[in-house]
């Protein structure tokens, strides 16, 4: 992980109960979320792909690149809002959990 003074991040195995709904239907689900704590950043929950309805995303074309986590695949709601929900494929290995988990921008504690 490239080193910058003063920034970090974390992951740990989470309990909470997060929900990713839209428009009344439920998308993600999970008592298992990843927590991954980030400098400057807001908690962000990453969701275990078993734990999303798969089915409603569509891939995105939208790719970002983070110098810390990797390279970030974007998808979006079939047939609704674009680039809801990020994950990394291939991961820094110094936050390798997060591989294929699901992180969404309306994520809600229940």
């Amino acid at each position: 992980m490239p080193s910058v003074p003063g920034h970090r991040i974390t992951v740990e195995q989470g309990t909470e109960h997060v929900r990713v709904v839209h428009d009344g239907q439920v998308v993600a689900d999970s008592r298992r979320p990843l927590l991954l704590h980030e400098t400057g950043c807001p908690v962000r929950y990453y969701l275990p792909p078993e734990d999303v309805r798969t089915d409603l995303l569509v891939p995105s074309g939208t790719r970002t690149h983070c110098p810390f986590k990797g390279d970030a695949s974007y998808w979006s709601l079939s047939g609704g809002p674009e680039d809801i929900a990020w994950a990394y494929p291939a991961p820094k290995s110094a936050v390798e959990q997060i591989k294929d988990h699901l992180c969404f921008y309306a994520a809600e504690l229940v």
